[in-house]
């Protein structure tokens, strides 16, 4: 079976087992931020995405709920996002139930990835009264899921972030794949995120490591941060074992540019197939978005896909996704490729 549907199946390389093994035989800690493999992880993660703190949390979602609550505002409060952004429809909602805010997408017909300025200046410069609350937070995903794993460049977040400071707003980037979007870019990972209070980043997605993200931002912010976990539930200890693993999967960070080169393949192999449309397929990271053209058949391909030995996410009614990590080979793309056209050749 070639699994698809998420990057989130990659595995720990031999690296990370074996420093997670050697740091398995060291003293344990109690304390939730004691551990000096905690402490080492998190220093780099800041210095990688040119932060001042950063903390551990199990999950991206929990890093970007923490987020929302720093920064957010008071309960009832307006936080602005693109169309088809994770915080907006892959986190069960957690913004409003846990955070009391109302989240909402600017308008972006022609690219959910980026919605131009002037959308989000229209947003943004919605006055608070009595009956609606003014926007007081921006969340950007980068790269977007939804959108094809669009990376964002430097100048566009830089006019953003200007934009969204002349209107007083704390700025949040999802950067859940933000490493993807570093290579991608050719800029290092921190050249994505100048501006911006807060950054989640997801390690297990990118490179399979145990632990699953970090939040970096202020010292401030993430004493404050430490506090929101904690009432979450996402204290982690012991965890010197698996940040050790994480720590030694940094160093592998640079050689997603192989995992692209396949992505790209798989789009292009895609592609050449009547019916389906690859989306943004010029700006392939890792993640390859199809449009089939007949919404009734996606079911049934999806169906077909399986029992031929190959997974992909359904995203919606029209659009099914493949998500390329490391481990896989040049020729299951080739075989996966294969699979996608038998199963449209058929009535």
């Amino acid at each position: 079976m070639i699994d698809l549907r998420s990057d989130l199946l990659v595995r720990p390389d031999e690296s990370m087992h074996a420093a997670g093994a050697r740091a398995a035989q060291e003293s344990l800690y109690f304390g939730l931020r004691e551990d000096p493999w905690q402490a080492k992880l998190e220093a780099r993660v800041a210095a990688l995405l040119g932060m001042e703190d950063a903390l551990i949390f199990p999950t991206c979602t929990m890093a970007n709920t923490t987020a929302l609550m720093l920064l957010g505002g008071r309960r009832g409060s307006a936080v602005l996002t693109q169309p088809g952004a994770h915080v907006l429809l892959s986190e069960a909602g957690a913004g409003a139930a846990l955070a009391g805010l109302m989240l909402s997408a600017v308008s972006a017909e022609a690219s959910p990835a980026m919605p131009p300025l002037s959308a989000w200046n229209k947003a943004l410069s919605t006055r608070g009264d009595v009956q609606r609350p003014a926007p007081g937070l921006c969340v950007i995903e980068n790269t977007h899921n939804r959108a094809g794993g669009v990376a964002l460049p430097p100048a566009y977040l830089k006019r953003f972030v200007d934009l969204a400071r002349s209107h007083g707003a704390a700025l949040h980037c999802d950067g859940s794949r933000l490493l993807y979007a570093a290579v991608a870019l050719g800029v290092v990972p921190a050249a994505l995120v100048r501006g911006f209070d807060t950054v989640s980043i997801s390690l297990n997605k990118t490179l399979g490591a145990p632990v699953a993200a970090l939040l970096a931002g202020s010292r401030r912010l993430i004493e404050s941060a430490l506090l929101v976990r904690q009432q979450l539930g996402g204290g982690m200890r012991p965890v010197g074992s698996i940040c050790a693993a994480s720590y030694a999967g940094l160093d592998q960070w640079h050689l997603l540019a192989d995992v692209m080169s396949l992505a790209r393949r798989l789009g292009a192999g895609i592609s050449s197939f009547e019916g389906l449309v690859v989306e943004a397929p010029s700006e392939i990271t890792n993640l390859v978005v199809v449009r089939i053209a007949t919404p009734a058949r996606t079911d049934i391909v999806l169906q077909r896909l399986d029992a031929a030995g190959l997974r992909a996410l359904q995203l919606d009614a029209q659009r099914i996704r493949f998500a390329l990590y490391r481990g896989i080979t040049p020729q299951q793309v080739e075989r996966a490729i294969a699979i996608i056209g038998d199963a449209l050749a058929r009535p």
